[in-house]
């Protein structure tokens, strides 16, 4: 079975391809970063200009035009559509309760500068202290609950600027 890919090119065009029609593909490695195409009687000159292979990003210069190229797999698009990204930074704006359960300790006040992992507050949950730690850096922007308040799962509880 032939495995699927889908590019984006420049952010606007998207391509999809298998692993078959890459094999099709007429080309010739001409040094370790340039390549000679033959595709439908025309020639190409191609050249890798940047790969960032983690993001899966490329910049590739084709008859001198240069093309910004997004690789994904189907594994990446699963991943994706399951809400993960790779590489990518936290946007996580809001707190909320993971648990219900009580408030026993609140350890930052609105408009305190946080970073990730400090501890923002404790849970108490079925007899067990849950320190709930800050998910990324931040500005506290405001406090839902206080000290003693019974909190339900998924109560809002702390947001971030």
């Amino acid at each position: 079975m032939s495995k699927h890919f889908k590019t984006k090119v420049n952010k606007a065009i998207d391509f999809d391809f298998s692993e078959d029609d890459i094999l099709k593909l007429d080309a010739l490695q001409t040094s370790k970063e340039k390549y000679h195409i033959l595709k439908d009687n025309t020639s190409f000159k191609a050249e890798i200009v940047e790969a960032d292979f983690n993001r899966k990003s490329y910049t590739v210069k084709v008859n001198n035009n240069s093309y910004n190229v997004n690789i994904f797999n189907d594994l990446d698009l699963l991943i994706k559509d399951m809400g993960f990204s790779v590489g990518t930074t936290k946007q996580i704006n809001s707190i909320l309760a993971p648990m219900p359960g009580l408030i026993l300790e609140i350890n930052v006040e609105v408009g305190q500068e946080v970073n990730e992992n400090d501890n923002l507050l404790i849970l108490e949950a079925m007899k067990m202290e849950n320190i709930i730690t800050s998910p990324r850096d931040g500005i506290i922007k405001s406090i839902s609950i206080k000290k003693g308040d019974a909190v339900e799962k998924n109560q809002l509880l702390i947001e971030f600027q």
